[in-house]
C-alpha cells in the first residue's frame, strides 16, 4: 500500500514547520488568466479543505482540465479508501521538504497519468509547500461535491454503523428519489460508516438531514428522562 512506501519518511526527526497559508499564493503557477464566470464553484463548500477544493476547481476550469482533474482526484479517493494509514502518514510532523516531494511523486503515480495538464501535480505541490497534505482526503471529498453540483447532482450521504450492501443502498436511493427531499435532481450516493451511531441510519440529502440513528434516539431518551427528573 502507499502508506507502507511512505512509512519511513514519517519516522525522521522533526523539522521546523512553515507558517500555514490559506490564501494559496502558489496558485499563480497555474498561469491561466481569468476567462469566464463559469470558473466560479457551483456551490459553497466549507472548511480549509473546502477552500482548497474551490481553488482547485477554479484553476481546473480556467485551464480546461476539469474532467481530468476530477478523474485524478477520484483515483486518489480510491487510494484513501484502500489505505487507512495514508492520512496518518500525510499528517506526520516529521516530514521534510524531500519527504513531501517523494510523497507528491507517489501520489502522482497512483493517478494513472490522468493529470495531463499537471494541474493536480501543481496543486499537490501547493499543499506540500503549505504543510497541508493532511487535508488532501477532505479536498477530494469536497471536490467531488463541487463536481456533482456542476452536473446537477445532489449528494445522498447515507451513514450506517456497519457497511451496507449495494442492494440496500439502491433501495434507499430509490426511496429518497421518490420523496420531496430529492427536489427532482439526480442523486449521488455517498455511503459512510460510523460505528458511533450504534445502529439505524443518518440520511443527508443536500443540506437536509434525517437522523434515524440509535445514538440519536438514546440521546433524546436521556434528555427526556433528565428533563422529567
Amino acid at each position: 500500500m502507499l502508506s507502507r512506501q511512505m512509512r519511513a519518511v514519517s519516522s525522521r526527526a522533526p523539522v521546523a514547520r512553515t507558517p500555514c497559508i490559506i490564501a494559496l499564493p502558489p496558485l499563480r503557477t497555474y498561469g491561466q488568466p481569468a476567462s469566464t464566470p463559469d470558473s466560479k464553484p457551483p456551490v459553497a463548500v466549507y472548511g480549509l479543505d473546502g477552500t482548497y477544493a474551490s481553488a482547485l476547481y477554479t484553476a481546473a476550469v480556467k485551464s480546461s482540465s476539469l474532467e481530468t482533474v476530477s478523474k485524478s482526484l477520484t483515483a486518489l479517493s480510491e487510494v484513501f479508501k484502500k489505505d487507512k494509514q495514508l492520512p496518518i502518514i500525510l499528517t506526520a510532523p516529521t516530514l521534510s521538504v524531500g519527504d513531501k516531494s517523494q510523497i507528491v511523486q507517489e501520489l502522482q503515480r497512483h493517478m494513472g497519468g490522468q493529470d495531463r495538464g499537471d494541474t493536480v501535480k501543481n496543486f499537490l505541490k501547493t499543499l506540500a509547500d503549505n504543510n497541508r497534505l493532511g487535508i488532501l482526503e477532505g479536498v477530494c471529498e469536497k471536490f467531488s461535491t463541487l463536481m456533482g453540483a456542476a452536473r446537477g447532482e445532489v449528494d445522498l450521504t447515507i451513514t450506517s454503523a456497519s457497511k451496507l450492501d449495494q442492494k440496500t443502498l439502491q433501495r434507499l436511493e430509490t426511496a429518497v428519489a421518490k420523496s420531496e427531499y430529492s427536489q427532482g435532481k439526480k442523486l449521488k450516493v455517498v455511503p459512510k460508516v460510523n460505528p458511533d451511531i450504534k445502529g439505524g441510519l443518518i440520511v443527508e440529502v443536500g443540506d437536509r438531514t434525517i437522523d434515524l440513528s440509535v445514538s440519536s434516539k438514546i440521546t433524546k431518551m436521556n434528555k427526556l428522562l433528565t428533563d422529567t427528573l
